[in-house]
């Protein structure tokens, strides 16, 4: 078993434990009101934009998310909370010395014992969730569970919906597909991009992610047999059967749309076993990234 294989079966723990953990975290996280950004890079940028869809959706204040390379200095911001597997990106490191004195910063991480423990201002750290393969699984989506928790919008049936995703076959056909197109709405958009990363990173295979009602306006032409649209979420009326129109294989998004994620990780890693590859290391790929002065 890969490290990978071993990470990504473990969540439905991991997201237990960041479920119960969220009210000890409660102080360091955004409170309602407050004017926030979410950042990361990678993976924990495509979080980070899920979380903030799901804050302001829910009414508890305008919540920004940024690439950290990409963040507006000319915006005032109440909290900036950096998503950070390492402790170590550059990127976030850079952002977080910039805001130091001017902005409440939080850093969500799980290693404690690293650089942003001094460039963040408060920390929460979900170490029982770190990684030792380059590939993100169990990190992004138990931060993904804390801040779900803390805004009270974490289902006990995502963790059920987790351990079905983790046990039940891929559907047949998907593995041998050659092309693969993740589409979302709302803060499932952020998932859907996740999704087709975690294609890209582990397995080499051609992904896309879009939302979903923009997948009609162009995408759609590049569906046909041997391609599979995959909805994370509920699907927009007739979406479905216009895909199967195209001959592509469409994959209904019946679970939690994190639990289909964790769905998406596991055929990314039955992609990367199809084609001998090593789904740990991605070619040019490090754990993180780490700039030179």
């Amino acid at each position: 078993m890969t490290h990978v294989e071993d990470e990504l079966t473990s969540q439905p723990e991991c997201w237990a434990r960041a479920a119960s953990q969220a009210a000890h975290h409660a102080k360091v996280l955004p409170a309602p009101g407050e004017r926030v950004a979410i950042v990361g890079c990678g993976t924990s940028y495509f979080m980070a934009r899920a979380a903030a869809a799901l804050r302001e959706g829910a009414g508890q204040g305008e919540t920004d998310a940024f690439a950290a390379s990409e963040f507006p200095h000319g915006r005032r911001y109440d909290r900036v909370v950096a998503l950070t597997r390492s402790g170590t990106t550059t990127e976030i490191l850079d952002l977080l010395g910039r805001l130091k004195g001017a902005t409440r910063t939080t850093a969500i991480t799980a290693d404690p014992d690293t650089p942003v423990r001094t460039a963040a201002g408060d920390l929460a750290v979900l170490d029982f969730a770190d990684e030792r393969s380059v590939v993100q699984t169990r990190f992004a989506t138990t931060a993904l569970t804390l801040l779900r928790a803390h805004l009270g919008l974490h289902p006990v049936a995502a963790v059920t919906d987790a351990c079905t995703a983790l046990a039940e076959p891929l559907p047949e056909g998907l593995v041998e597909c050659g092309q693969f197109t993740f589409l979302g709405r709302g803060w499932t958009v952020g998932l859907a991009d996740e999704a087709g990363l975690k294609m890209r990173e582990a397995a080499l295979a051609w992904a896309e992610a879009y939302p979903a009602m923009e997948y009609r306006h162009g995408p759609i032409s590049v569906s046909t047999r041997g391609t599979a649209t995959w909805m994370l979420g509920d699907a927009p009326d007739g979406l479905a059967q216009q895909v199967r129109d195209t001959g592509a294989l469409w994959i209904a998004g019946c679970l939690d749309p994190l639990a289909e994620l964790v769905r998406v990780q596991r055929l990314a890693v039955a992609v990367a076993a199809s084609r001998g590859l090593d789904p740990d290391s991605p070619r040019h790929l490090t754990r993180s990234v780490i700039l030179a002065p």
